[in-house]
């Protein structure tokens, strides 16, 4: 069983920062590729980011391209997501996942099979 736990939500104003970081349980961590999905109010879970397993390859909405990134530290089986100039449409709750293995369609939800509780990013104007 895999447990993920994601922490460092908050309240931030417009333009401001915040790193979520995603810490899972269970084993070979570091074989999965994971990502990261938000889902505002109202609207449907969307995909954010996402990073495979040798950590050399990320991808991004292009919603969020160039202001966030997505990193993984092995060691520590964290999975993190730096997030910089955010925006008030950043707003929503922010999930990790774990990637089913064989699964290349990094942007849809239903490629992942283990899922956090999420962590709240509300973001000011």
């Amino acid at each position: 069983q895999v447990q993920l736990v994601e922490s460092g939500g908050g309240l931030v104003q417009a333009g401001g920062s915040l790193r979520l970081s995603c810490a899972a349980s269970g084993r070979s961590f570091s074989n999965y590729a994971w990502g990261w999905f938000r889902q505002a109010p109202g609207k449907q879970r969307e995909f954010v980011a996402s990073i495979n397993s040798s950590g050399r390859s990320t991808y991004y909405a292009d919603s969020v391209k160039g202001r966030f990134a997505i990193s993984r530290e092995n060691a520590k089986n964290t999975i993190n997501l730096q997030m910089n100039n955010l925006k008030p449409e950043d707003t929503a709750v922010y999930y990790c996942a774990r990637r089913t293995s064989g699964s290349f369609n990094y942007e849809s939800p239903e490629s992942y099979d283990y899922w956090g509780q999420g962590t709240q990013v509300t973001v000011s104007s």
